[in-house]
């Protein structure tokens, strides 16, 4: 199988060596995305809510630029600093699935990249 490397203009520029994305056959590895903003770099970090709709807008734009959204994931890994912020990051996550929500397990972390507070990479599987 041929693998494909997934690079959008809507989401910010990868901090380091690796991809966006990489597509293996119909499944989609997500590299995990903060709340930095591609069009200014700014980190987005006035509230966790703001924070967490953020990184699901930049993980939007690898996913759309792959040919898929959202109810092509089949699995999500959350990284947070704050348990604490769990709920009110789980209420933003939650409004961008439906009836099937992928598997997921949400950690918590002591320090993410760029002073983040929520990092979330996905798997997704399409049929383009």
């Amino acid at each position: 199988m041929e693998k494909i490397i997934v690079t959008s203009e809507g989401a910010p520029a990868p901090i380091g060596p690796y991809s966006h994305a990489v597509k293996v056959g119909h499944t989609l590895y997500v590299s995990g995305q903060v709340a930095k903003d591609a069009e200014s770099g700014e980190m987005i970090q006035s509230d966790i809510k703001s924070e967490t709709k953020k990184v699901m807008e930049n993980l939007a734009s690898i996913l759309n630029e792959a040919g898929m959204d959202f109810s092509d994931i089949v699995k999500t890994t959350i990284y947070c600093t704050d348990l604490g912020n769990f709920a009110s990051i789980n209420e933003v996550y939650g409004t961008y699935f439906d009836k099937y929500f992928p598997a997921r397990e949400t950690v918590q972390v002591v320090k993410l990249p760029l002073g983040a507070n929520v990092e979330i990479s996905v798997v997704a599987v399409g049929l383009n």
